[in-house]
């Protein structure tokens, strides 16, 4: 089995290519569906959250308030560390029981799309990393365009994160997500033949 792991910085076009890899045959595991899953009611990991940052971040309904949650990260360095030290351990322990089925079913190539693989995870678990890139430019107007967000939210979480630059340097295959959906799927196709060709 093949162990991929796929990241890009936030507008860079992962989950458009983890849509690709999976269609074209791979077993695309989630970190982002994974986190969603640790948070849901009642579990643990939503119950640290409100005893970390207050009962403000959970709606009546007992769901995380995404977005307040998000507001008080952002802005306070600290408390986005304090957020991943409660939400990367389940994280993790879930991705491994994912993989472990995976691979007990002859699974033959495993992406695990992580968007903070450099900064949470150790990349060197992985026999190759696929990083998605893009633009910051292109990335900010992304986020403005399809997300909601105004210029300054959007630079502030572009900014949040690990410079691409730093990541390429460490990654097996580069994705360029510069131009339009035909050519970003051309661009992933390639590193898939090179995957499926080490599979």
């Amino acid at each position: 089995m093949l162990n991929v792991a796929l990241t890009g910085n936030i507008a860079a076009g992962k989950s458009a290519v983890a849509g690709l890899f999976g269609r074209w045959g791979a077993t695309v595991i989630d970190a982002d569906e994974i986190v969603r899953e640790v948070q849901a009611p009642g579990g643990p990991v939503i119950g640290a959250i409100a005893e970390r940052f207050g009962a403000a971040v959970v709606r009546a309904d007992g769901a995380l308030d995404r977005p307040a949650l998000r507001r008080l990260v952002m802005a306070d360095p600290g408390a986005l560390a304090a957020l991943n030290r409660i939400v990367h351990p389940a994280v993790y322990a879930r991705r491994a029981e994912l993989m472990a089925e995976a691979e007990a079913r002859g699974d033959r190539i495993v992406v695990s799309d992580i968007p903070l693989l450099f900064e949470t995870a150790d990349p060197s678990e992985f026999d190759a990393v696929v990083l998605v890139d893009a633009p910051e430019a292109v990335r900010t107007a992304r986020l403005i365009e399809h997300r909601g967000l105004d210029t300054e939210e959007a630079r502030r979480m572009i900014a949040a994160q690990m410079p691409s630059q730093d990541k390429r340097a460490r990654s097996d295959y580069v994705i360029e997500n510069d131009g339009d959906r035909t050519a970003l799927e051309r661009a992933a196709r390639a590193v898939w033949r090179a995957l499926q060709s080490r599979a």
